[in-house]
């Protein structure tokens, strides 16, 4: 006599009660936390936004975190990670012609000036300065070209692979772009840096040329005034890109960095970082 086994879906009324009850249990769920999710998402204007935890690379919050979209002057990171690691920040270099006329974004540094690495370093990430970053990438390679070389080789090592540079300032240009989950990694790489650190965390500051000539640059990061949790982050804004932001934020033990791209305004720039923040803080703790 041969043994037949019923296939697994024919089950008996009661089980398919429970198995039906179960769903729909499950579904009430999970519903809501999804669309919970979504709401959030559609409530950041930024055209892509993440959030992650810095200790372990955890994602607690993605918008089109792929999305190739327009750096602007959070370029300058990358411009500030290749400078550290190629030169005396205590060197005196002379600004060229060329650096001096950088626009429209400029500290006002005249050809001829003479001014340390770190004092560029200042003027780049807190002015947002375009004349101090073409005068970086010419003190470092020699020229802004080969500077940019630099740019890309170590952006593809520390692993922005959905990252491309063509100048060491962000102002527009065919081919430029990078993503909101490479700008975290970026900003990321850049805070093991102490100097790099110390700058991207500093209120305000003034640098003096070798003449003398004094420079007061006050940080163009406005939550790093008004948020005890921010520790550094960088802003950037173009028309093509519009307004752009990276921070590094803290509480207790906790360490997040949350990027947004393509935000409309800055106001809604600064609304959605600390909302990003907040709700990453509440997260990363579970």
């Amino acid at each position: 006599m041969t043994l037949r086994i019923a296939p697994c879906f024919f089950l008996e009324p009661i089980h398919r009660k429970r198995i039906r009850a179960f769903g729909i249990g499950l579904a009430f769920f999970i519903m809501p936390l999804l669309a919970s999710s979504i709401c959030f998402a559609e409530r950041i204007h930024s055209r892509a936004a993440v959030a992650i935890d810095a200790d372990n690379g955890k994602i607690l919050f993605d918008k089109n975190s792929n999305l190739r979209i327009a750096p602007a002057s959070t370029t300058k990171l990358m411009t500030a990670i290749v400078t550290i690691e190629n030169e005396d920040l205590s060197r005196v270099v002379t600004v060229s012609k060329n650096a001096s006329h950088a626009r429209p974004s400029r500290a006002g540094f005249k050809e001829g000036d003479k001014i340390t690495i770190e004092g560029l370093l200042y003027a780049a990430l807190l002015r947002s300065a375009n004349d101090a970053a073409v005068a970086l990438a010419e003190a470092v390679a020699g020229s802004e070209k080969q500077f940019v070389q630099l740019m890309n080789q170590k952006a593809a090592a520390i692993g922005a692979r959905d990252t491309r540079f063509i100048n060491a300032h962000g102002l527009p240009g065919p081919g430029q772009y990078i993503t909101a989950l490479d700008l975290s990694r970026i900003l990321g790489y850049a805070m093991k840096y102490p100097k790099l650190r110390e700058i991207l965390g500093t209120p305000e500051t003034m640098i003096v040329t070798e003449d003398g000539r004094a420079f007061l640059f006050r940080n163009t990061d406005k939550l790093l005034w008004s948020d005890e949790k921010v520790i550094g982050g960088k802003t950037g804004y173009t028309r093509r890109a519009k307004h752009c932001f990276v921070c590094v934020a803290q509480k207790d033990t906790k360490t997040i960095i949350v990027a947004l791209l393509g935000s409309p305004s800055r106001r809604n720039l600064w609304k959605d970082t600390e909302k990003l923040i907040a709700k990453s803080l509440h997260n990363s703790k579970a």
